[in-house]
Order: structure tokens, then sequence, then C-alpha cells
């Protein structure tokens, strides 16, 4: 017996010895993407990665230059029927009408009690200015540390109304996916959002493994006091200082990252600018959109392709024409996602 063993084991040692010498993995190597379906996203993913970090390659990307930035909302994670955030701003609102009574019979805080109350088409009239001022309202004129804790508790008790799921559970599997194999590669994952920067801050660690010094989002102004004990703190102020959106986004890129991503994704006419400023640069460059064209697993809006139209993260046909006038790539998540959500 034990010289069956000692045979065995020179055996084993005898292949693995073959193959190293004929330069062969004695395993083979795990595929990085298993919640994408093989086509020419999962490819272009994969290509992009390995030609900008294989040495020698000339389309190498030094380590310092790997940067790849990700528009949040419906990008990430699940943005319909209404951007997470609008949902705390919305919710927020009871509490501030219990501080202040009078607001109950003002709009647009009164409309916000109709809809919490379950009168949805009350929805249709919040305008624009609405939701600036209830944004105002109930996102400023306090301590920077007092938002923060509000902001976790709502995270996480907060439930999505179609999956009953807390919000941070509808971030899409093939997405944090990517960013993983990005980051193994050397990359820095950034998210460039047009939703609130402190607000996202509060998860972006926990739910996507980017920490909040990487995140670029809208951003308000902060004021700098006492308090009565003598501590230092920042005050929330109504003050934009960065809409980032648009042309903001490559704006925002510019002033807190200094550098021109090699890789952009996003889902929307939001993300066009991103896309097109990234894509300008030198070298490997690889812009994505993802298209949310399944709505048995999530949701199928456009109005591309014949989907029908949004107001929340639109992808007009003119988007999409130009993605294939540019070369972008459009993800399909009906065909190109095996499975779009970690529960499923």
């Amino acid at each position: 017996m034990k010289t069956l063993c000692s045979v065995s084991t020179l055996a084993r040692i005898f292949a693995l010895s073959v193959l190293l010498a004929l330069g062969q993995p004695a395993q083979a190597q795990t595929d990085p993407l298993p919640s994408w379906n093989d086509g020419p996203a999962k490819k272009a993913i994969v290509e992009f990665v390995q030609v900008t970090t294989t040495p020698g390659s000339t389309k190498f990307v030094p380590p310092a230059e790997r940067i790849a930035t990700f528009d949040q909302d419906g990008t990430l994670w699940v943005e319909h029927p209404m951007y997470s955030q609008v949902m705390y701003i919305l919710e927020s609102v009871p509490a501030l009408v219990k501080a202040k009574p009078e607001l109950a019979k003002v709009a647009p805080f009164s409309t916000v009690l109709e809809i919490l109350k379950g009168d949805r088409a009350a929805i249709a009239k919040l305008t624009l200015p609405d939701l600036e001022k209830l944004a105002a309202a109930t996102l400023t004129g306090m301590p920077v540390q007092t938002f923060e804790a509000e902001a976790k508790k709502w995270l996480a008790e907060a439930k999505d109304p179609r999956w009953k799921k807390p919000y941070t559970e509808l971030t899409y599997l093939p997405m944090q996916e990517v960013l993983k194999y990005l980051r193994a590669s050397g990359y820095k994952t950034w998210i460039v959002t047009g939703g609130g920067q402190d607000f996202v801050r509060q998860y972006s660690d926990k739910v996507y493994g980017i920490p909040p010094e990487q995140v670029i989002g809208t951003a308000g102004g902060t004021k700098y006091g006492y308090a009565k004990d003598g501590k230092p703190y920042l005050t929330k102020e109504p003050r934009l200082l960065l809409n980032d959106n648009n042309a903001g986004k490559p704006e925002g890129i510019h002033l807190m990252i200094g550098r021109r991503p090699t890789m952009a994704v996003g889902n929307s006419t939001g993300d066009q600018q991103m896309l097109e400023y990234t894509q300008a640069g030198d070298g490997a460059r690889l812009a994505m959109l993802v298209l949310h064209d399944d709505a048995r697993r999530e949701y199928a809006y456009g109005p591309a392709q014949g989907l029908p139209a949004t107001k929340v993260g639109a992808f007009t046909q003119a988007l999409y024409d130009e993605a294939k006038k540019q070369g972008w790539t459009v993800i399909s998540m009906k065909d190109d996602w095996k499975k779009i959500f970690t529960f499923e």
C-alpha cells in the first residue's frame, strides 16, 4: 500500500511538472463574470481588462491611470419606479411636518402626505421646483452628522414596494462582478452619480466596496461652526456646489479625480457626456450603457428600441443611435445577464 501511495504521489508531481513546463495552468481559470451570458458585452469587458493590464500590451494602462467610473441609479441598482433618494426625501416629510405642523397644509408638503397615504396619482402634482423645495427642507439645515445618522436609519429600515427588500439589496449582481473584477485587476472604481453625494456615501463602501472618497455626486455647500461645547461641526446648506449630471459629470470627474477615466458605464442621457469624455482620451477606452429591457425580472423602459417612455432614467433612441455610432457597448439586461439580483 505504501508503495502504491508513493507511486500515486510521484505521478501527481510528474503531471504537475509537465503542465508547468508546458506553460499551462494546473487549474482552469474561473469566470470573473459568471452572471453574464457569453456575448459582445461580456467579451468587451474581459478583453478590455486583459489588454489594459497585460505588461507589453500596446494598450497597457499603468496602474495609476486605471480609472473606471459608474453611474449609480439604473446602472448599479434599481431606479424605478422612483429614485431611492427621492423616496428618502418623501418619507422624511412626516417627521418634518411633526416638527413644524404648519407645513401640513402647505404644498408641496401636503401633497407628499397625500402620496404617503396611498394617493399615488398625487405624484403627478409634484414639479421640479417642488422637489427642489422638498430636498432643501429634508436634506439641509442640519449638522452633517445628523443627516448621516438619519440616512443610515432610513436605509436600514426602508423597503422597496415591489420586492419588499432593503434598497441596498437591489444592486445588480452582474455589475457587482464587474466592480470586483476591475479592482482585482488594479482598477480604481468610482461612483459618479446625479444623486446626492452625502447620501450615496453612507452606503457605498458596504454595498459596492467603493469608499466614500471615491463617490462623486450632486453636492451642496456646508458651513463651519462651533457647538455649545466648543466642538467644530459642519451644517448642510441649501447651496448647490455641483450638479453632477450631464456635463456636470465630467466636470466633477476632473474636480475630484484629476484623471480622465479609461472606462465609464451609465444608463441614461445624463451619462452621455461622461462617456464622451472618457472615449476622447488616448489609448484603450471602454464606454458602456445599460438598457433596461427586461420587464419580467426588473423593468423595461427607454424609449429607445420601442421601449416604454419614462421620466426616470430615460434612454432615448438618440442616445442609442449615438452609442452605435461611437462604438459604445449597449448592455441588454434581458440578453446579457443570467441573473439580475443575488436573491433570484
